[in-house]
Parts: C-alpha cells; structure tokens; sequence
C-alpha cells in the first residue's frame, strides 16, 4: 500500500492537479525499450499541460537513454531505482510499459492492482496476464504508444474504467498462499509415499 497521499508524490516532481504523470519502472535495459517511450514522450510537449513521464529504475542503459532524452527535449525524468513503487503509482495518471519481450511482467501487475491504466506491449505473457484490463501495443512501434497514451489521456472516463477493470482483473490472480498450496500439493502428488531417499 502506498505510503503518501497522491498530491504529495505528486509535489516531488512539480506536477499539478491537471498535468499527467505518466510512470514505468524496470531496469534501464535495451530489452525495455524505454527509447520507445522516450520518444514518444517527445511529441506530447505540444499537449497542454504535457504529460511529464518518469522512469523509475537503473541499469546499463542510462547513459543512452539520459543523452535521448536531452537530445529530444522528451519531458521524461530519471528516477533511479526506488523502493516506493507503490507510493508513485498512486500519483501516477496513467502506467506504461515498452518491452520488447516480458514474462509475467512485475510492473504491469502492480499497476492494474493499483487500479492505474495500463499500455503495454503484446508481448510474452503479458496479453494473457492483463487480458482486457489495459491497452495492448505491438512492440517497437512508437507511433501505437504514441496513439496508445493520447486516447486515454483525452478520455478520463475511459481512463478510470480500464483502471477499474484492471483491479478486478488482479483480485482473479492467485494469492502468495494460493500458489504456495498449489505446490505443496504437486509436491506430494509427484512424491512417492514411501521414500527410500534415493533418486
């Protein structure tokens, strides 16, 4: 659970009540594709008030990615790594992801269960674990982020019922005990009941 009100995070970074904050978070990795988000960022400085996009994380990419940013004069800010997740997702206006490839992506699942809308690329796991609870990108495609972010940024009731949806969709996934009890139980269906200690 997030530790400070949202009109706090949002204070840390100067955004007013009408700007958007726009977050994603993994490491700074050429697999996250964050110079899709960078410039897509780019061109919503012409937008009143533009979205300021903030990218928690470290990594190898960094350099790049802060010289990208500075050549684009993209609104796009560098967090570093955080341990407040929670807390900037409570700030946050709308989530993005930009990979080329994920799993069961950590931060597409603390978004939706955050309530936070989510865009995402169609990649990996990704489309299975959100279902119809965000919006769905092809990967390395800027001009569908682009697309992606301005409909849900020009449409607030859209925004709040892909974030409705998104907590509902959370709330179906397995609990830490849940999947614990799974295990044990393959555990024993797959152990004998006799053990000699060998294998």
């Amino acid at each position: 659970a997030p530790r400070r009100r949202r009109a706090a995070v949002r204070a840390e970074f100067g955004v007013g009540a009408d700007r958007p904050l726009i977050l994603s978070v993994g490491r700074l990795h050429p697999q996250k594709r964050y110079d899709i988000l960078v410039d897509a960022a780019a061109r919503w400085r012409a937008r009143q008030p533009a979205p300021l996009v903030v990218i928690a994380g470290s990594g190898p990419a960094y350099l790049p990615l802060a010289a990208r940013i500075s050549a684009a004069r993209a609104p796009v800010t560098l967090l570093g790594h955080r341990t407040d997740v929670a807390d900037l997702l409570a700030g946050a206006d709308l989530a993005v992801v930009t990979s080329d490839w994920e799993a069961r992506q950590l931060f597409a699942q603390e978004a939706l269960r955050a309530g936070v809308p989510l865009v995402a690329t169609a990649v990996g796991g990704l489309p299975e674990l959100v279902g119809d609870a965000a919006v769905l990108v092809p990967a390395g495609d800027v001009d569908a982020v682009d697309a992606a972010v301005r409909d849900l940024l020009d449409d607030e009731t859209r925004r709040a019922g892909l974030g409705r949806r998104g907590a509902a969709r959370a709330a179906t996934w397995p609990t830490e005990a849940d999947t614990t009890g799974a295990l044990l139980d393959l555990y024993a269906e797959l152990t004998p009941e006799h053990s000699t200690g060998t294998w």
